[in-house]
């Protein structure tokens, strides 16, 4: 069998899960992991012939695709802010619009906005105005994931922020493996530790910090009827799920969390769910904070900025 005549076979095959264009970027992705070259370079040996060990790895990927399972767990890879992390079932996939959270924290922190770590004060030129103020490169500040997962939030804050000391938490066990190795893999030191941070008495472990980040779960429980079979079948439900009557537990951990954790000039951001945008910014707002809602690419209400007692 030829790469070409390996990669139709395969693209068939998935048309029966995904639509055309969908089913031709997971055969495309795959192909390049087996083969090895990228698209350009299959594309000038399609008439090569596929190895018998790539034969077998092929046939196992295609096994476990036509099983409803996500590529990027049968490939253990996942690219985000244009880097790969790798995933696995403890952890969820990461998705765009989360992407979308770690470039609205690296916008405010440039612009000075987010009025972050105290040392940026002792730094700053008091001629220049704050909204065309940046963080002076040497500037020092602290930054937490709350819920970490995979660890792709940290990793990409601290690739991007690199003058940041980052801490990141979970209370899987797994998850923290996930996060750790892909720390490792990309060379970003990240301070992880095993947290169950809806106990407020594991808050003691964890530090002052200059800006507060998470995506926690917020689907209710009676979302599950709507959402993907391959979703619920594979993506870890510690990691998406809240009650129905209690939808925003961890915003209010992490509120709380943040009136005594959270440095007087920190920040916290925190992507939500797009039906509770409102409510929120208003349980932000009841502990004291202003809040925003910022929409994702879709228009949907996707993020949440709050700060300490004023407006900012």
């Amino acid at each position: 069998m030829t790469f070409y005549e390996a990669q139709q076979q395969l693209q068939k095959a998935l048309t029966d899960l995904y639509d055309d264009r969908e089913a031709a970027n997971i055969a495309d992705w795959v192909m390049e992991h087996v083969t090895g070259l990228r698209k350009i370079d299959r594309i000038m040996h399609k008439q090569s012939a596929l190895a018998p060990e790539m034969a077998d790895r092929l046939q196992e990927y295609t096994r476990q695709l036509l099983t409803h399972k996500p590529v990027q767990y049968v490939l253990h890879e996942a690219w985000f802010c244009g880097m790969p992390f790798y995933v696995d079932e403890n952890v969820l996939i990461p998705r765009p619009e989360t992407e979308e959270l770690v470039e609205w924290i690296v916008t405010e922190v440039g612009r000075g906005r987010a009025e972050v770590g105290s040392k940026k004060y002792e730094e700053r030129n008091t001629a220049t105005s704050e909204s065309s103020y940046f963080v002076p490169p040497t500037s020092y500040f602290r930054i937490l994931d709350i819920g970490t997962g995979s660890g792709c939030i940290p990793v990409s804050l601290k690739k991007k922020l690199p003058q940041a000391e980052v801490y990141a938490c979970d209370v899987s066990e797994g998850a923290l493996a996930v996060a750790s190795r892909n720390a490792a893999v990309q060379q970003t030191p990240v301070n992880i530790s095993q947290v169950d941070f809806l106990d407020a008495g594991s808050w003691s472990s964890l530090p002052e910090v200059d800006i507060i980040v998470s995506n926690p779960p917020y689907i209710p429980q009676s979302d599950k009827s709507t959402m993907f079979q391959n979703v619920l079948a594979h993506e870890p439900h510690l990691a998406l799920f809240v009650p129905d009557n209690d939808a925003l537990v961890f915003y209010d951990a992490i509120a709380r969390f943040a009136q005594s954790n959270l440095s007087s000039n920190g920040c916290v951001f925190v992507e939500i769910h797009e039906d509770l945008g409102q409510k929120t910014k208003e349980l932000f707002e009841s502990k004291g904070f202003y809040a925003e809602i910022k929409k994702d690419f879709q228009g949907k209400d996707r993020m949440v900025k709050a700060v300490p007692g004023s407006k900012f």
